[in-house]
Order: C-alpha cells, then sequence, then structure tokens
C-alpha cells in the first residue's frame, strides 16, 4: 500500500429521494406532520473499487448522472459513503467547485489566505505565496475587492490559483481546466503538467477524451454507479465512445 495515493474498496453511496414532487417547504412540513412524505433509494454507486498510484494521473468518464461527482466527493472527504472504505495518503487538494469555499464579503487577499488554512497552509506559508497566486489568477488589480464584484469567471481563475499552489500530493481536477479564455487554459494545462512533473498524482475528470487520452495512462468508465471498463486509458475512452 505504500505506493497507492488512493484505495477505493467497494464503495457505494445511496440517497433517499422523495418519490413526490414537493413544490414548496409548506407543502412539505405539511405532508411531513401527516406522514405523507415517502422516500426510494437511490443508488449513485454500487461496489465500486480501484486503487491510483503515487504519481499517477488517472482518468474518471461517464455520462452525466454516471456517479463521477459523488465519488470525487467521497474521496475529498465531503461525503461518506454508505458503504464501503477510502483510503488517501498524502494531502488532497480538491479542483471540485472553484471558488466554492470562498467568502464573497471578503477581498481576493482575504480568502487566500483563508482558503490556505481550509488547506491546512499556515498564514505565513500562504503570505510566501500570495504573489505568486494572485499573478498567476491576473488579479493584482482586484486583490483588496470585495469578492462579491468579481465576474464568475474571476473567482474560478482564483479558485484555480490558490488550489494549484500549495503543493498537493493529491490533486483532484472535475471540469476546470476550461477556466478563462483560451490564454488562461494555457496556463492551466501548464501549472496542471508542472504538478505531474513534481510527482502529484492527479484524478482528472473530463469529457474531453483528447484531454484525458493526453494526460492519463489508465482510465476508469462509470455508468449508472457501476464500473463498466478501467484499465488502458485507450481502451476505456474507445469504450466510451461506443456508449
Amino acid at each position: 500500500m505504500d505506493n497507492i495515493a488512493i484505495n477505493v474498496e467497494n464503495v457505494s453511496m445511496k440517497y433517499s429521494l422523495s418519490k413526490d414532487k414537493i413544490m414548496s417547504l409548506k407543502e412539505y412540513v405539511v405532508k411531513a406532520l401527516k406522514g405523507q412524505v415517502f422516500y426510494e433509494d437511490f443508488w449513485a454507486l454500487s461496489d465500486v473499487s480501484f486503487n491510483i498510484q503515487r504519481g499517477e494521473v488517472f482518468g474518471l468518464i461517464g455520462f452525466n448522472g454516471a456517479g463521477k461527482s459523488t465519488l470525487l466527493k467521497i474521496i475529498a472527504g465531503v461525503f461518506k459513503p454508505t458503504l464501503g472504505s477510502i483510503t488517501v495518503n498524502g494531502n488532497i487538494s480538491p479542483l471540485l467547485e472553484l471558488g466554492a469555499g470562498f467568502d464573497h464579503e471578503f477581498s481576493a487577499r482575504d480568502n487566500i489566505y483563508m482558503n490556505g488554512a481550509m488547506y491546512g497552509y499556515p498564514p505565513k506559508y500562504m503570505a510566501e505565496k500570495f504573489d505568486e497566486i494572485i499573478d498567476f489568477a491576473e488579479l493584482r488589480d482586484f486583490e483588496d475587492v470585495a469578492l462579491k464584484n468579481f465576474s464568475t469567471g474571476m473567482n474560478a481563475r482564483l479558485g484555480f490559483a490558490v488550489a494549484t499552489s500549495v503543493d498537493p500530493d493529491i490533486l483532484i481536477v472535475d471540469e476546470v481546466l476550461g477556466v478563462g479564455d483560451y490564454k488562461f487554459q494555457a496556463k492551466c494545462k501548464e501549472r496542471m503538467h508542472k504538478l505531474i512533473k513534481g510527482g502529484a498524482t492527479v484524478l482528472l475528470v473530463s469529457h474531453d477524451i483528447n484531454l484525458i487520452k493526453s494526460m492519463c495512462s489508465r482510465a476508469m468508465l462509470l455508468e449508472k454507479g457501476k464500473i463498466i471498463s478501467m484499465g488502458d486509458v485507450e481502451e476505456v475512452c474507445s469504450v466510451y465512445g461506443d456508449e
């Protein structure tokens, strides 16, 4: 296990979904008091097992609703699986929803320090990284502006810059390499390649099959919460293309 960065064993995830379409909180409360709210089980993941080696770039593909986001959030520690176990060896930086942890009432400067603390890095370390982060995000003129005044793209650029500046052992990337214009996208991909060359383990999720093929050696295809194919990236992408 010393060479394994992420180990997923027999993971299943169940959600309880309401059978009825409830249009308002008032309707829900009334029905709940009358015992008229009924649920059905939905298994977003079913008995998923795989591992990712240290320093590997592993691709995760599948159509919308396949269970990819649920799996990523379980690995990142956001969700706890209904069944099974996850072992993560190393500090993890999840690029799932860029800027999701930001407080939009505070400035870019404040959010850099707060976000760094979320990743477990002290203020001194973030101070050393500050100029690199703000310049990479191309926000030098906005470092003391509240994020509520930022565009969606500005928030995403800042989120990517923070998450990739802290030298993570493991990086989870979910469809975020399309941030900003084509010049910034090129910067993002260059930063990703730098992290990979530095030995970071990467779990990459994308609908861009060419990107998956160019960056990954192995991949896994999910469909309706189950593993359909796993192994050589070319073979898995071929199966995905035939779906």
